[in-house]
């Protein structure tokens, strides 16, 4: 959008040689004048003009969910946004004296049409004030009238009456410049009164169409078109009812034909529907949550699927945002180090006992290394593995809080347990190599890869193991009655079979239990 509206303003400037304009410095003070005295025309000009501004405003409806009205809350924040956008002394001034935008009744191309009426009472304010003015000074200082207490009384009354009238101007725009529109909204809300307070929506509709009309106003003093773009996330982490009071807000904003305001609805309509089904605004469309959503989005897209540099960037994203997983910096440090430590000494010295400071910072390089080496290959784009990497910002975050952990678990497996040990319980998860490696950082990182992307076939799977493991312990010892089992027969040995000829000999069981495990299965990700 913001490329569009670069192209858009280098075209509108072959055409048209007047610059857009800008409400600061010099450009502000401009603004307040034609505020004050001229009135915003549309003519067949500015309607023609292709140029745009686009206000980005962003709301996360999580962060309003504990409020009663979440819907105030989107409201408040637009109009938050607009004022610190164009800068509250405008908006105020605008609030006390501006004018909507009226429709050139030609082809004329003027844009600004004096006030006479309100020219004509400022003059008239400001005759009546200087001739109080004039009569009381005159009563006080010659001589022979000050005596005429009447006449000091009638200047005193005039020169009060018509000052009054400014001074009430004045004070109307200092009022809207301390109280802004997101502080009536939330003092309306606030009120004890606030269930049973008649005309309430009035009040904020009409906030609404003054911000609609200020828009309009300055659409014609910067010379291009201002569209104010509010990005809705987080809508499918409420509840039922602040789903459909947001969506409500939205059709209510949108109601004006002419509102320069565009939503762009960052959900996943799967989860929405169904909390708009729970409420009571689908009555009248038969309880269908997408036909409400029909009606109310003009313009639904689909985003497609992330690339694989997206998707790697997102990754590499997430790992920056924790600062001990700066795997890079941080193999870096331990490789300099190691080197430092061979130079002092001639050969390494043999670990010490788990407790020892030596085994613990050898026990630390070696969970950096092993962390470091599970996220390159996760950030290899030539390994199989990156093809899986979610496209999901809490799936990967999740991925990349994990991986550490899991590592870090099966190193000290490692140390207390022994490497037999732990070879034998690794050999099972696909997490060693050869006997005496230890875990390897690929392995453990598609295992964690696999546990997120599908947890609820994973799950099964591990059961299924698990049944046989505790038929491999019934079979091992079998009674006289039991027939002999032989020593090959697949249930001796579960920790040695692959995970996918496990699913594949279940996954019959699987598709029998798919009604009860809907909840579960929508979890995973492409069955296929």
């Amino acid at each position: 959008m913001r490329e569009e509206m670069c192209r858009r303003e280098e075209s509108e400037l072959l055409r048209d040689r007047r610059r857009p304009r800008s409400p600061r410095g010099w450009g502000l003070l401009q603004a307040l004048w034609l505020l004050t005295f001229y009135e915003p025309v549309v003519t067949e000009g500015h309607l023609r003009r292709r140029n745009v501004e686009f206000v980005f405003v962003r709301f996360s409806a999580w962060q309003y969910a504990g409020c009663d009205r979440l819907w105030a809350g989107l409201v408040t924040t637009l109009c938050d946004h607009v004022r610190r956008h164009f800068g509250a002394l405008l908006l105020s001034v605008f609030h006390v004296v501006g004018a909507r935008p009226r429709y050139a009744s030609g082809f004329s191309q003027r844009e600004w049409a004096l006030k006479k009426g309100a020219c004509l009472k400022l003059w008239a304010l400001l005759l009546v004030l200087g001739a109080g003015l004039a009569v009381l000074l005159v009563a006080l200082l010659v001589p022979g009238v000050k005596e005429h207490r009447a006449l000091k009384v009638a200047g005193g009354a005039v020169a009060s009456l018509s000052g009054s009238g400014l001074a009430l101007g004045a004070l109307s725009v200092l009022k809207n410049l301390l109280v802004s529109e997101k502080k009536k909204i939330e003092r309306l809300t606030d009120s004890d009164r606030f269930a049973g307070q008649l005309g309430f929506m009035s009040k904020v509709r009409a906030e609404v169409e003054a911000l609609v009309d200020f828009l309009a106003f300055m659409e014609i003093f910067e010379r291009r078109r201002l569209r104010v773009v509010m990005e809705i996330t987080s809508l499918d982490l409420c509840l039922p009812e602040k789903v459909a009071g947001v969506l409500n807000a939205v059709n209510t904003l949108l109601s004006d034909a002419n509102a320069p305001f565009i939503f762009i609805l960052a959900v996943d309509p799967s989860v929405v529907v169904p909390c708009l089904e729970q409420t009571g605004c689908m009555k009248g469309l038969a309880d269908n949550g997408y036909l409400f959503l029909s009606r109310s989005v003009s313009l639904p897209f689909s985003i497609p699927d992330v690339g694989a540099r997206s998707r790697l960037r997102c990754l590499e994203a997430a790992v920056s945002t924790r600062e001990d997983l700066m795997y890079r910096i941080i193999a870096g440090n331990v490789e300099r180090r190691r080197r430092a430590k061979c130079r002092q000494r001639d050969e390494p010295a043999e670990p010490g006992a788990p407790g020892d400071p030596g085994w613990r910072e050898a026990d630390s390089e070696a969970a950096v290394r092993c962390i470091h080496e599970a996220f390159r290959c996760l950030h290899d784009a030539d390994d199989v593995l990156s093809r899986y990497v979610p496209a999901s910002g809490a799936h990967v975050r999740r991925i990349v809080n994990t991986i550490p952990i899991t590592l870090r678990l099966l190193l000290h497996r490692v140390g207390v347990a022994g490497i037999p040990g732990m070879a034998g319980m690794a050999g099972m998860a696909g997490m060693a190599g050869m006997a005496g490696t230890g875990p390897s950082p690929r392995a453990a990182a598609a295992w964690v890869v696999l546990a997120d992307q599908w947890p609820c076939r994973l799950s099964w799977v591990l059961q299924c193991l698990e049944d046989a493991g505790q038929s491999r312990a019934l079979l091992a010892d079998p009674s006289p009655a039991d027939p002999a089992v032989p020593p090959d027969h697949p249930a001796m040995d579960p920790g040695s079979r692959k995970l996918w000829s496990v699913f594949q000999e279940n996954v019959a069981e699987l598709s029998a239990l798919r009604q009860p495990l809907h909840n579960v299965l929508s979890l995973d990700g492409d069955p296929e």
